[in-house]
């Protein structure tokens, strides 16, 4: 028996046990752990277009007000966050379309359109900004951000939320 390999039942049993319970513990063990990390490794659905209105429905010349809601899951916190702002057709042509953000860039406070005095008014710091978005008035820094935009074929005003321009 000298010089040939030979394993006693105690760790025959061992090595057995111990295999079995490994076996056991990565069947139950990587489903679970793949369970739990998995809203983590979820992809953020955030910044797909919306569609903010029908060309058609929207005036020429007067500035036409629009808000959507994007919700936003990153692991397993969701978020939601508020956009708004102004769509505002220069002329009948498809291109001459500006989309406006209702956030004053002073403390984003919500700007509204104010037809008598011709111009977007922020109610926080009396701020004021032309029909165009530039600061006429008032303690904001830069002029309204820009959502970057197309016309669909369909004559649907889309934009993407999250790129979102200065003046």
């Amino acid at each position: 028996m000298s010089g040939s390999n030979h394993v006693s039942r105690r760790d025959f049993m061992k090595l057995t046990t111990g295999a079995i319970g490994g076996f056991i513990a990565a069947v139950i063990g990587i489903p679970s752990v793949a369970y739990l990390i998995s809203p983590a490794l979820r992809e953020d659905k955030a910044g797909k277009p919306v569609s903010i209105g029908k060309l058609e429905n929207i005036p020429i010349g007067i500035p036409y007000p629009f808000s959507f809601t994007v919700t936003k899951v990153n692991g397993w916190e969701r978020t939601a966050a508020s956009y708004g702002g102004f769509v505002l057709r220069r002329t009948a042509d498809p291109a001459d379309v500006v989309v406006l953000s209702s956030r004053c860039t002073h403390l984003s406070c919500r700007v509204n359109w104010n037809e008598e005095a011709k111009g977007f008014l922020c109610p926080c710091h009396d701020a004021m900004f032309d029909i165009d978005g530039k600061v006429l008035n008032g303690p904001p820094p830069e002029p309204l951000g820009h959502f970057e935009h197309e016309v669909d074929a369909e004559g649907n005003v889309i934009i993407t939320p999250v790129e979102l321009k200065e003046g």
